[in-house]
Parts: C-alpha cells; structure tokens; sequence
C-alpha cells in the first residue's frame, strides 16, 4: 500500500510538472523531455523511490503499446495546427523530406550498423527503419504553433509535416526488416508479399481511410444542421476519440494506422480550416501527448539510472549514434532539399533537427515481437543510446537556433 501511495504521489508530481515546467523553461536552453530524464533518474537514486526493483524498460509489449499510443496522439495534434493546405507546392518540403530524405537516412544508418556494428541485414535495416523518422512527441518546440496562430514559417512547417508523415512512411522499411528476418529463417521468398501487401495495400489504405475518416468527422463536426455537430459541444476530447478510431479501423483491415491518424487529422482541417474549435481539439490532443510522453520519458529516466540500458554500450554504438546524427540524417535532408528555394540557414536548420524520440522505441519493440533478430541487445542499446542523445543535443540546441532563425526572418522581412 505504501509503495501504490508514493506511485500515485510520485504521478500526481508529474502531472503538476507537465504544466509548469513549459513556462519555466521557455527561455532556456533545456528542454522538457531532458527535465523527464533527469526525474527518473533521481527517483531511482531517491530513499523513496517507488521504483525499487522494477524497471520499466523490461517488457517489450509494455514500450510496444505505451509509444504506440503516445505517437497517435502525437500524430493527430500535428495535423490539426497545419493550417496550410496540401498541395505538391505548398508541401514540396514534406515530400523532400519524406520521398528522398529518409530513405537516404535508413540506407546510410543500415550501412553503419551493418560496417561498424557488425549486424546482419535484416538487423540493420530495422535499425536504420527505426532510426529514420523524425519524432512528433519530442519535436514540440521546433513544430508549428497552435491552429490558426500564425506561428507556421518553412522550417516550422517542414518539421512538422515531416513528423506526421515518415512515422507511417517508415513502416514498409520495419516490414522489410522482419521479410527479411523471417526468410533468412524459413527459406521462403517475401519481396512480392512486401511489395504487395506491406506497401501498396497498407499505404493505399493509410491514407484512404484516414481521408475519407476525416472528411465524414469534418462533416459530423462542422456541417450538420441545427447545431447538432459535434463542434457544438466544445469537448476537446472529441480528438482521443477521432484519432482511436482511425487508428483502431485502419489496422483492423491491415493498414498503416499511423498514416491514417495524421491524414484523418489533416482532411478534418480542410472541411473547415478558420472553425475556433479545432483549437480546443489541439490543445486537449497536446496535453495528453505531453503528460504521456513525461510518464514515458521519466520510466526511461528510471531504466538509465538502473544501468541495464547501457551496459552493453562501447565505441562501435558511439561511433554509428555520432555519424547518424552529425553525418547521415544531416546530409540525406541536405540532399533531399537540393532545389528547393530556400535560404541555406534554413536548409541547415531542417536537416540538423532530425529528433529521435519514442516512435524509434515502438518500431524496434514492434519488429522484435515479429520476428528474431540477431544483436537484440545492440539494437536496443544503439536506439536509446540515439534517442537520449538527440534528446540531449538537440534540446540545448532548439532554443538560440530556433530565436537566431526568427531574428533572421524579421529581418529579411522588414528589410
């Protein structure tokens, strides 16, 4: 019982930081998932911790359906405050991003994991396709502002966009991962199933029932008569709920849930993009990803601090975290964006934040329940060795970039 009590105090703590702790840190160069980190730690290391002999990092099936849920929601907040329309032109960055860039990051993180850490292919290509896609939990303060606010420049834009669409474009890739694994096992051939099913079907389904489901809850929302939509009750959960069920209808037919939940999200922005209530649908969706994300972040906080995440870490991981972050992710956005009409430092601030977060722990805990794959160990270490240090580096550095490029763009603008 006294174990529960400090729990439950512990989580009503928390909960308390997740609203305080923005404000405070607003200004400095230290970010929320950082401050996360840091608790967790310090519970471990506290008298009273209430996590005495449990780490939360141990159950695979655990990380698998705590991220999966933290990242839909995460999803579908980053779809409803894009305010720009889709379009080839005005998404061209997205598609940059998406299309060239982070299939260029998967094939040069397999290539350092398969040179530098010795892994099979199949096991580097799960680490390049869990490594890839930017995070839409832990990009928050480099993402657009609230609907409607305005706060929507290029590089906001394209790093949100971006977030949105590479955690489901990033799946064929974790499929691969496990044809690859299951075949070198069975003998039996997978690209044509792969082809067919993990990319046509599952894409093609993503982002027609998200479509079309965001298009019928924009109606349901906005259009029926005699203020009978659900606009009308101001409700933001009204947003758990849109993004439970476009997540929850597309997998039961074998589709890309994540896909759909950001394109629902999208299309329920177009059928009335001015209505002052996808504010309240924004802000219910960001309060529950945060509280999530500190929940999870603090656990892995708990799980550094008890020493069984790293105790397999040496140079090899070092090294490939380094190149992927400094070199490959970098260099594949610089590639990606070559044409695009854009000031440099802009190009730069795209390709550098290129954060790792909890989507890379749901596609390595996903993939592992599918299928066995040599260096479990190794994977696992390399991933929350790369995330944390993402966390850390780019977390000190949002701030006096993020404030450097605003400057830049009010000047270009008065000028």
């Amino acid at each position: 019982m006294e174990s529960y009590a400090l729990l439950l105090a512990a989580f009503g703590a928390v909960v308390l930081l997740t609203a305080w702790l923005p404000m405070v840190l607003k200004k400095l160069p230290i970010s929320l998932p950082m401050v996360c980190i840091g608790i967790g730690i310090l519970l471990v290391w506290s008298p009273f911790s209430p996590f005495s002999g449990v780490n939360p990092f141990e159950n695979r099936y655990l990380i698998e359906r705590a991220t999966e849920f933290v990242v839909i929601v995460a999803l579908m907040g980053a779809g409803l405050k894009l305010d720009r329309p889709v379009s080839w032109r005005g998404w061209e960055t997205s598609w940059r991003l998406v299309g060239i860039a982070m299939p260029l990051t998967i094939i040069g993180t397999a290539l350092l994991g398969w040179s530098i850490l010795g892994l099979g292919v199949a096991a580097a290509l799960l680490l390049g396709a869990a490594l890839a896609p930017t995070d839409p939990v832990l990009a928050s303060d480099i993402q657009v502002g609230p609907p409607q606010s305005g706060k929507e420049d290029e590089v906001r834009f394209a790093l949100t966009s971006e977030a949105g669409l590479n955690d489901g474009a990033a799946f064929p890739f974790v499929y691969l991962a496990i044809a690859v694994a299951l075949s070198t096992a069975s003998g039996e051939p997978f690209f044509t199933h792969w082809l067919l099913v993990d990319v046509v079907w599952k894409i093609a389904t993503g982002l027609g029932i998200g479509w079309l489901g965001g298009k019928v809850m924009g109606y349901l929302t906005f259009r029926l008569p005699k203020r009978a939509g659900l606009s009308e009750t101001k409700d933001g959960f009204v947003a758990l709920g849109i993004t439970c069920l476009a997540y929850g209808s597309t997998e039961m037919i074998h589709g890309y849930g994540f896909l759909a939940v950001f394109v629902a999200a999208v299309a329920l922005r177009s059928v009335e993009r001015q209505h002052h209530y996808h504010e309240s649908l924004h802000n219910f969706a960001e309060q529950i990803e945060r509280l999530l994300m500190m929940v999870l972040l603090v656990c892995f906080g708990v799980a550094i601090a008890k020493g069984s995440i790293f105790g397999a870490l040496n140079w090899e991981v070092i090294a490939t975290t380094v190149l992927m972050l400094f070199v490959v992710r970098p260099l594949s956005a610089w590639v990606g964006l070559i044409g695009f009409p854009a000031p440099s430092y802009e190009k730069g601030a795209i390709a550098f934040f290129g954060i790792r977060g909890l989507g890379s722990f749901y596609y390595l805990a996903f993939a592992l329940g599918q299928a066995r794959f040599e260096g479990e160990t190794i994977l696992w270490v390399t991933v929350c060795f790369a995330v944390l240090s993402s966390i850390v580096m780019h977390g000190v550095a949002v701030t006096p970039i993020m404030r450097r490029l605003d400057r830049h763009r009010r000047a270009g603008i008065r000028h």
